[in-house]
């Protein structure tokens, strides 16, 4: 009787044992990521950054990420060193699009080895690792996607080799969060250096020069103006180049920093 039950404990101790390793193993994992990512915090409407996180420069090529108008994003899988979206992702993303609208079809923007973006979220859970990302504006146009990174069913496979896995396609760029204005591309700039004072006791070797009286005051130029009907030279002509053009056929906008101008066939319909 007794050799049954000692039978029996070791049966179950076999089972529960890889289990709790797993566990082990995701809380390890768990730990890691959260002292590796600073998460960028979105508005409710998921179109700008309230607080911006952690900086991700992406290592791989072909990361496929749909525009935030879908509320649905694609997830790629990272295995033997490539990223690829499978058959049953790209259904599943389908049956949440709108009606009609086919998976090639839906905006979306494939990312490349050298590129930035946030972290949003992550995820740690018993068959993989998520990761969750978000751009900056695109022609006005934002972008998420996530990466899976899998792990085989009653795998023990070590949580440093979890990382290494994502360390291949990600690595980060911390930022200052501090400010939600901040993006990828910033750099905070060096100080200007200060020039030291002059000694207390110098003392000019002539009389100093009395400054030439101001100018008189030039005519203020007349405003910038802008009408309908105005053509995209004379747009050009009064405000320079726009910072961004969007090009939808008959219809162009002109970006420029404190103003958006529509045109239709070449004439200007809208100012904003």
């Amino acid at each position: 009787m007794r050799r049954t039950v000692y039978s029996t404990v070791a049966v179950i101790l076999a089972c529960v044992a890889p289990w709790m390793h797993g566990q082990d193993n995701s809380a390890v994992i768990q730990k890691r990521l959260t002292s590796l990512f600073t998460l960028t915090k979105l508005t409710a409407d998921s179109r700008d950054i309230v607080t911006a996180g952690s900086v991700l420069t992406l290592q791989k090529d072909g990361l496929l990420m749909f525009s935030i108008d879908r509320k649905i994003a694609p997830t790629s899988t990272y295995k033997d060193g490539k990223l690829s979206i499978g058959f049953g992702n790209r259904v599943a993303v389908v049956l949440l699009l709108p009606p009609g609208e086919t998976f090639s079809a839906a905006p979306q923007r494939k990312f490349v080895t050298g590129e930035k973006f946030w972290i949003i979220a992550f995820a740690v859970k018993d068959d993989g690792v998520t990761l969750q990302f978000y751009s900056d504006p695109y022609d006005d146009v934002r972008y998420y996607g996530q990466v899976k990174f899998p792990i085989a069913k009653h795998s023990s496979q070590p949580a440093d080799e979890v990382l290494r896995a994502i360390g291949e396609v990600v690595t980060t760029q911390q930022t200052d969060n501090s400010s939600a204005a901040a993006t990828p591309q910033q750099r905070p700039s060096d100080p200007a250096p200060i020039a030291p004072p002059p000694p207390a006791d110098a003392s000019p070797a002539v009389e100093p020069i009395a400054p030439p009286p101001p100018p008189a005051d030039a005519p203020q130029a007349p405003p910038k103006t802008i009408s309908l009907g105005q053509t995209k030279a004379q747009v050009e002509a009064t405000f320079g180049q726009p910072q961004k053009v969007v090009d939808l056929g008959a219809k162009k906008i002109y970006i420029y920093p404190d103003m958006k101008v529509t045109f239709i066939n070449g004439k200007v319909t809208a100012v904003q």
